[in-house]
């Protein structure tokens, strides 16, 4: 046995002089092993007559304490981050039983990072003074700056300057803040928070989706080291975009009180299962190295939905996770062996069941498109669909409606599609459809119609 290990090492030694290669390359990455630890949400909405928020709040902060104390290495939640929306009407009430909740929910060595957003925070009463009652509650400035376990947190809550978002002030404070930490230990992340994404990053930040503002464009691009926190849109954490990478890192906070997604330009509410039984949060983790270990967590079922682990992204050589390498290794998803769909024909209708494809790439298989084929080959009728990916315990089937058909045989079929338009193989099926009623496809008609105009009108009002 000694003689094979010293000849292994031999050929090892060997092949490093052959290929210039240092003996350090031969050594393994050590294990992940958390040095800091803190849970990063959004969107409580806490209510005045509802308890079910507050009890998520207490959910979350059992959950992880629970699952700290298993490491026993470092076995506490070192800080809570609540990017904004924590009440639903910006009351006196609410953000008292905000404080209350906390209270009650966050132990001695937590650090409340929380800040207060423009909206719903700011419905009764003036940003002053919701301004103050956030800082009330967390003992800091509404915009605060803070070391926590050796790493830099910078928080901005709404202006107290109406209408922007974020006044010049604030601005040049955040650039001076960033300045500072950077100048500190340029080789850490450094955590920033604030409600509404920044403009083109995560999922719910583009244009079309409105939920993104151009404030913080300009200035983080200048800091590699900015891991951006925000809320806001409510579009599920677990989707491959809602973690994003460019000149710095962003990740969505998802929402603990629902979720809402944007399919094909069209913002959309998810309805099924009952979106307010989607509750989601970070538990959000840093090693010796600076890496970066996200666990995206569905608080109902206390499972977790996602876990990434990026290189440490104070590097900008570490961008794993940027638009372009995610579309790269974006793989087509796989539909079990012997899968099957079943097709409903209607007068004009056919209602597709299909069931849930595996994931190839490790990313959540997120949509779902549904085709039907007239005896020519002709695609004549097209839909789409959400899978409930966004809910541990969702659905293991989706359902698809393929409208306007006439009498006729059909081919249907159904893929499943990456975040970036990877499609898998179709699972196909053959429906034979008898004509509808001259009263049905009228009414199908005036339906499309009116569906179509009430979209115009929202358009135009947003």
């Amino acid at each position: 046995m000694k003689k094979r290990l010293f000849a292994l090492l031999s050929v090892l030694l060997c092949l490093s002089f052959v290929f210039g290669t240092s003996a350090s390359a031969f050594t393994l990455e050590p294990a992940f092993e958390p040095v800091l630890r803190f849970v990063a949400a959004s969107d409580t909405h806490l209510m005045d007559d509802d308890n079910v928020n507050a009890e998520r709040i207490k959910k979350m902060m059992n959950y992880a304490y629970r699952t700290a104390a298993e490491d026993k290495k470092h076995p506490t939640v070192d800080a809570l981050l609540l990017a904004g929306d924590v009440t639903n009407d910006g009351t006196k009430t609410e953000f008292n039983k905000l404080k209350k909740t906390l209270d009650s929910s966050l132990k001695e060595n937590t650090r409340l990072l929380a800040i207060a957003a423009k909206n719903h925070d700011g419905y009764h009463m003036s940003r002053t003074k919701e301004r103050a009652e956030i800082s009330s509650i967390t003992g800091l400035n509404a915009d605060f700056h803070l070391v926590v376990g050796g790493y830099h947190f910078i928080g901005l809550s709404v202006s107290g300057k109406f209408p922007a978002h974020y006044d010049k002030a604030q601005l040049t404070w955040l650039r001076e803040q960033l300045d500072e930490a950077v100048l500190d230990d340029p080789d850490k992340p450094v955590f920033v928070m604030h409600h509404e994404h920044v403009k083109n990053t995560v999922y719910g930040s583009s244009s079309f989706e409105r939920w993104g503002v151009p404030y913080f464009n300009d200035i983080l691009k200048d800091y590699p080291q900015v891991v951006d926190f925000s809320g806001h849109s409510h579009y599920p954490l677990n989707h491959p975009n809602s973690v994003w990478q460019g000149e710095f890192t962003a990740v969505g906070t998802g929402a603990v009180k629902s979720a809402d997604y944007t399919v094909e330009d069209l913002r959309d509410i998810a309805s099924s299962p009952d979106n307010k039984k989607c509750s989601t949060f970070w538990i959000v983790e840093i090693d010796r190295l600076n890496r970066l270990r996200l666990k995206g967590v569905d608080l109902l079922a206390e499972k977790v939905l996602c876990e990434y682990t990026l290189d440490n992204p104070a590097d900008p050589n570490n961008r794993e996770f940027s638009p372009e390498n995610k579309a790269k290794i974006s793989k087509a998803p796989v539909f079990e062996n012997g899968a099957k769909i079943s097709a409903e024909a209607e007068k004009g209708t056919c209602t597709v069941t299909a069931p849930l494809a595996k994931s190839s790439d490790g990313f959540a298989v997120v949509l779902y498109r549904a085709y039907a084929k007239d005896e020519s080959g002709k695609t004549v009728s097209e839909t789409w669909a959400q899978p409930e990916y966004f809910i541990a315990n969702g659905k293991k089937t989706v359902e698809l409606k393929l409208k306007g058909l006439s009498k006729g045989e059909y081919t249907v079929s159904v893929v499943a599609e990456t975040a970036y338009g990877v499609q898998s193989a179709p699972l196909e099926a053959k429906v034979q459809l008898d004509s509808p009623s001259a009263f049905s496809a009228f009414f199908t008609r005036i339906g499309l119609w009116l569906y179509h105009l009430a979209d115009v009108v929202i358009n135009a009002v947003s």
